[in-house]
């Protein structure tokens, strides 16, 4: 009845914007991504009569509204695939973040992951990664690659069948590292979703991105790291070139972003370091770069003003011991 999960955020390599339906979270179009570690969420999940109703609370702060909601529906999923009776009790959920949260680092990916990792265990359900990946989803779309880990696949469809995460066999884990340049600024993914499709943009994104996902797939496969990398540059300008040419106009980047964004391409191009920019729907960006180059990429990130750390690549979402309960 009681289970504990982990799972690593991940950074959106060729992104999906908008969603077909905002109820089960299937997206227009398939999406890539690569999960970061050692950032991660840890939550804790316990269904029991001694509880009243559900509670969900992450990074110590109790949920309500559209969050609650959220977190509601990947219950429910949950609930709808048990065979097992003590499902019917109230469940308490809580989460710990150990990186900062809406700031466009994918704390929503890692959370909802962990959550249905955590959720299917204290449902006994007998469910493969793929399988969890559906329930993560109808948190956040994202969540669904944080399960299956690494580099994913998130596949559209219209069913659990089709639209589930599958990796993506790699060796670009072993020399990636990933300098993050946090930028701090709220932002609100969920609304920029809400009206993608209303951008004049959005019909040239969705004409071109499945041919960003052909190529990005092949680089991986091949284990080609400028192409991989490149094409993720690319896909965060047309991304925000879709974001921002919404009815609200949404404008995520910060005067430190486009620091940060002549500062790789300036260490790309002068001192021919294989760098390459890479931003989610937020303010904070992702350098990649290779383990040979980090310190020196790390250090001219972080002369750009901001704050910085160095991550890797991470696996998929996992159980936890007893011992790492949350409560």
């Amino acid at each position: 009845m009681k289970a504990t999960a982990m799972a690593h955020p991940i950074q959106g390599l060729v992104k999906y914007h908008g969603m077909r339906d905002e109820i089960e979270r299937l997206p227009y179009h398939d999406s890539i991504s690569v999960c970061t570690a050692p950032s991660h969420t840890r939550t804790t999940v316990e269904f029991s009569m001694d509880y009243d109703e559900d509670t969900f609370v992450v990074d110590g702060e109790e949920l309500d509204g559209r969050a609650y909601e959220r977190v509601e529906a990947v219950v429910e999923k949950a609930r709808d695939m048990s065979d097992a009776a003590h499902t019917v009790y109230p469940v308490r959920l809580e989460s710990e973040n150990s990186f900062p949260s809406n700031v466009g680092l994918g704390s929503s990916s890692s959370g909802f992951a962990a959550a249905a990792m955590a959720l299917a265990e204290a449902a006994e359900l007998d469910a493969s990664k793929q399988e969890i990946s559906t329930i993560a989803r109808v948190g956040s779309a994202s969540a669904a690659r944080a399960v299956t880990g690494a580099f994913s696949q998130l596949h559209s469809g219209l069913n659990d069948e089709d639209c589930l995460s599958r990796r993506i066999p790699s060796d670009l884990h072993e020399d990636l590292k990933i300098v993050v340049g946090l930028v701090p600024y709220h932002k609100e993914t969920e609304d920029a979703h809400e009206e993608a499709a209303d951008s004049h943009m959005f019909q040239a994104r969705m004409a071109h991105v499945h041919g960003q996902l052909a190529e990005m797939r092949d680089a991986l496969r091949k284990n080609d790291f400028d192409r991989a990398f490149e094409l993720a540059e690319q896909d965060s300008l047309s991304l925000a070139a879709t974001t921002m040419t919404g009815p609200s106009g949404w404008v995520y980047w910060q005067p430190a972003t486009l620091t940060i964004f002549n500062r790789v391409r300036e260490l790309r191009e002068e001192e021919d370091i294989p760098v390459y920019f890479s931003t989610d729907t937020g303010a904070s960006v992702y350098v990649n770069t290779t383990e040979e180059h980090a310190d020196e990429v790390e250090e001219a990130i972080s002369d750009c003003g901001v704050s910085t750390t160095v991550w890797e690549v991470g696996g998929p979402a996992r159980l936890l011991d007893e011992d790492d309960h949350l409560f």
